[in-house]
């Protein structure tokens, strides 16, 4: 395996923890008014079952631009410029969200919680949404000329195909937040999660299916079956883990559902890192086979990062397995304190 290679795994390997962690993070923002529409506790209880991981999490998207920033310099240049305009959704999408989490308890007053509220909403169905469509389009290919610019706008993005691939992850991380919430709380937030995941689980699983079908007949190759096998035993393990009210394996099963269709579009991608419509020549590769334009750093480079990814790695994984493990208990409404933020018109002073 050259190092080029191993890179592309890696970034990878960094996506797919994103989506996995902070997968739920979105799912709990989205579902935040729906579960918590009538009472303030319950919306506490909900954003609490979060607020001790969620920035965790997000440094799994920091790493995999930092890897593709460092390791695919070309990738990173094209695809920040061509995809400006959706990306920039996505960041102000996460400020909004991060801003909206950190200052909500800040001030005790209905309506500075309901704004909060609604950045924590628009951030998380934006990126959620986004995602999806981004990663479709890269799969798709782009309009991507010889001088490695992407032509075109947004509204080229918006391919049946991509919207789809939206739609996918939107369900995807709704389904999966709803099952984490299964996992996280006790009580009548629980019962209301549970009656979420009853109504996501059949419309998921559907869009789902049609997304990673349609990816496997246009754009995989023969081992890309088996993540999309996996992808269905993820949704099965769902439906029967939640019927018999094993919670834990439910969230295993969207865990999978989300893991195995990252590796169906980064497995259809490969060697390309950004394929190009116009002429396939100018697409741009892990390591610029068959005469198309190699994305990649300097062997040196990649020999440097490899050796601080060995050291890091495991020292991050570490420090969130030891996260998740210390606030691994249910939280219920009776646990939720009384407000202490500023009032308003002592905020004002």
């Amino acid at each position: 395996m050259t190092l080029q290679v191993f890179w592309f795994l890696l970034v990878a390997v960094l996506f797919i923890g994103y989506f996995v962690l902070e997968g739920f993070d979105y799912g709990v923002g989205m579902l935040m008014p729906i579960i918590g529409r009538k009472s303030e506790v319950k919306r506490r209880v909900v954003l609490n079952t979060i607020g001790p991981v969620w920035d965790g999490n997000e440094v799994w998207l920091l790493t995999a631009g930092g890897a593709m920033f460092a390791a695919f310099p070309e990738w990173y240049a094209s695809l920040f410029s061509g995809f400006y305009l959706a990306l920039l959704l996505i960041l102000v999408g996460l400020i909004t969200r991060a801003c909206a989490i950190e200052w909500r308890s800040k001030i005790h007053d209905d309506r500075w919680r309901r704004w909060c509220d609604i950045g924590i909403g628009l951030g998380s169905w934006i990126p959620a949404l986004a995602w999806g469509l981004a990663f479709a389009n890269i799969v798709r290919g782009v309009q991507l000329n010889q001088k490695r610019q992407i032509e075109g706008n947004l509204l080229d993005l918006l391919s049946p195909y991509a919207l789809l691939g939206g739609l996918t992850t939107l369900l995807l991380f709704l389904l999966h937040g709803a099952i984490f919430l299964c996992l996280k709380t006790a009580g009548e937030v629980r019962t209301d999660a549970e009656a979420v995941v009853r109504r996501l689980f059949v419309p998921t699983a559907v869009v789902v299916a049609a997304f990673g079908i349609w990816t496997q007949l246009s754009y995989g190759v023969g081992w890309t079956w088996i993540p999309l096998a996996l992808a269905v035993v993820g949704l099965a393990l769902t439906g029967l883990a939640h019927s018999g009210g094993r919670d834990g394996w439910a969230f295993t099963g969207t865990a999978l559902t989300i893991l195995s269709a990252t590796v169906l579009l980064f497995g259809s991608l490969f060697p390309d890192v950004l394929p190009s419509n116009i002429d396939p020549s100018f697409s741009l590769t892990v390591d610029g086979r068959d005469g198309t334009v190699s994305a990649s750093s300097t062997h040196y480079t990649l020999v440097v990062m490899s050796w601080v990814a060995a050291v890091m790695v495991p020292v991050v994984l570490v420090y969130q397995a030891w996260t998740y493990w210390v606030f691994r208990k249910r939280l219920t409404m009776e646990q939720i304190p009384d407000p202490i933020g500023l009032l308003p018109e002592k905020a004002r002073h």
